[in-house]
């Protein structure tokens, strides 16, 4: 699905695009896939784990994505760098057509400005726009308090979780949290 491209500032002022991902965007999606898997613990990949993104991959990634019925794939862009991505997945099962699934990610650069909940407010637009959507799901990883609090601001809440789900390299074993949202159609 393609998404038109929303316009915005963040709040240290810079002005912000949220759209589709274009082929000009897939040098700086790697290196944001290979940044942002450094940055924090909390993203389910290593830096050396992302030698598996390639600019076909991404081609073909990106192709999938705008040209699906129903998913979509936004890339956030900040000075004409890619500063994050988020995507929503569809289930289109008879017994699952109901929900969503959503994941979401940002550079550190660009945490605490706004930007992860305007991606967050763009994917609850998207499910909306689909009335058999009743349901959004994504995940966070135990410890992660940022992404939680932005998770509930937003109405989800936390439902279940999957123990040990992830184990980082010094052998620590960390939980994934399951969150749903209810899309309530009359206040949405």
């Amino acid at each position: 699905m393609i998404i038109n491209d929303i316009h915005f500032k963040l709040k240290d002022g810079r002005q912000a695009l949220l759209r589709s991902p274009r082929e000009e965007d897939i040098p700086g999606t790697i290196d944001y896939l290979r940044q942002s898997a450094g940055e924090t613990e909390f993203i389910i990949r290593y830096p050396e784990e992302c030698g598996i993104y390639t600019p076909e991959l991404e081609k073909s990634v990106f192709a999938q994505k705008n040209d699906s019925p129903c998913d979509a794939m936004i890339m956030a862009l900040v000075d004409g760098r890619v500063a994050g991505n988020c995507d929503i997945h569809f289930y289109t099962g008879i017994k699952t057509r109901h929900r969503a699934n959503v994941s979401i990610a940002l550079l550190k650069d660009y945490w605490s400005l706004g930007l992860g909940t305007r991606m967050i407010e763009e994917m609850i637009r998207l499910a909306l726009a689909r009335p058999e959507t009743t349901q959004m799901e994504l995940g966070f990883i135990e410890g992660n308090g940022r992404a939680r609090r932005l998770y509930e601001k937003m109405g989800f809440r936390i439902v279940g979780f999957h123990p040990n789900a992830i184990r980082l390299k010094n052998g620590t074993l960390l939980h994934e949290y399951m969150m749903v949202k209810t899309l309530d159609r009359k206040k949405e």
